[in-house]
């Protein structure tokens, strides 16, 4: 693999080095601007670290930045999914069709890949209205899915034609990759299967601490992650991904990495410090949602709207207003798993209450 200098602006190309460059993959229309795919070079080939948006655009630059190391997307080697989403997993079988790379990735969210993949038409519109409805939203706000499935929209979300991996990242295993020492951390949370991957081996820099982490979307610089409810219609289990998230935050701090790669924004170092601010991020956030709850009973989407987001409800876009539900009703299940909340009987919706 060849060699690059430290920053390629023209083709969004950093080299991290002793082996490890990122390239920046634009996301169509979203606020998060790129996702940071990483290049691992092996005794084998090259291996990428996520692969971006399934979008020509996308793929482009992915082949661009591929170009700019002296490579092809036909000399990708493996491919190592953090998580199911289709910024990170999108182009996976565009790699995979170029060049016979494999693709790995956590049986969790590998489930959830199939499931995408196999449900009939309409069902996810149908489970997000009726989980909605539960969770007290408007009619306005319920009526434009009622309207996409009506219309017959249903083959242009996201994740309906991703790849189905073909190979699983079992957690605390190192990944064969020939020449490297890859292992993988199970970090549930942002998603049930997200992984986060160690690089075991010195920083290039000799920067204190142990080895490079690969944080995908689970610790990120600037931004503290999406934490909604896994979305399985046909699981009745009672999950709580907030304390999922939690927990894996604290495995990562006590990893102490010299230096994280995230999937988005940029490198960073003293990850503890990063940790520490996301818990109580967290802790500040389930404290001020159990003082509203004290105050008056409230269902999840009334609890959203008064919650505090980087912008006022009245300007949260509506995709968006979807995922800031399904975090508010994260939050709900840990305080009530905290003891410290209980649905109000006989509320429909339901509504929740501070204990």
């Amino acid at each position: 693999m060849a060699q690059t200098g430290q920053e390629r602006t023209d083709t969004a190309v950093v080299d991290h080095g002793g082996g490890v460059w990122g390239i920046k993959v634009p996301i169509p229309d979203n606020p998060l601007g790129h996702t940071l795919v990483h290049v691992l070079d092996t005794d084998r080939g090259p291996v990428l670290v996520d692969t971006g948006w399934d979008d020509p655009a996308s793929w482009d630059a992915l082949a661009a930045g591929l170009g700019a190391l002296g490579l092809a997307p036909a000399d990708v080697h493996g491919v190592v999914i953090t998580h199911h989403h289709p910024d990170h997993h999108g182009l996976s079988g565009q790699v995979r069709e170029a060049s016979g790379a494999w693709i790995a990735m956590h049986a969790a969210d590998t489930e959830v890949v199939l499931r995408t993949r196999s449900a009939e038409p309409g069902v996810w519109y149908d489970y997000m209205a009726a989980k909605l409805a539960a969770a007290g939203a408007p009619e306005e706000h319920l009526a434009p899915l009622r309207a996409a499935r009506r219309a017959g929209r249903l083959r242009t979300l996201p994740g309906l034609r991703a790849a189905v991996p073909d190979r699983e990242i079992v957690p605390g295993d190192l990944l064969p990759l020939a020449g490297r020492r890859l292992r993988a951390i199970w970090t549930p949370g942002h998603t049930p299967g997200h992984v986060c991957l160690h690089l075991e081996e010195e920083h290039p820099a000799r920067l204190p601490g142990n080895g490079r982490l690969f944080s995908g979307d689970h610790l990120l610089p600037g931004i503290s992650p999406h934490i909604g409810l896994y979305e399985d219609p046909t699981d009745t289990r009672v999950t709580d991904p907030l304390g999922d998230y939690l927990d894996s935050l604290e495995r990562i701090g006590r990893l102490a990495p010299a230096e994280v790669l995230p999937a988005h924004q940029h490198a960073f170092t003293d990850a503890p410090a990063r940790v520490r601010d996301l818990l109580a991020h967290h802790t500040e956030r389930l404290s001020g949602l159990w003082h509203l709850l004290a105050e008056q009973s409230l269902t999840p989407w009334a609890l959203a709207e008064r919650m505090e987001w980087n912008r006022p409800w009245a300007q949260i876009p509506y995709g968006s207003r979807t995922i800031a539900v399904s975090e508010a009703e994260a939050h709900l299940r840990r305080l009530v798993k905290q003891g410290r909340a209980e649905p109000v009987p006989g509320s429909d919706p339901v509504a929740y209450r501070a204990l």
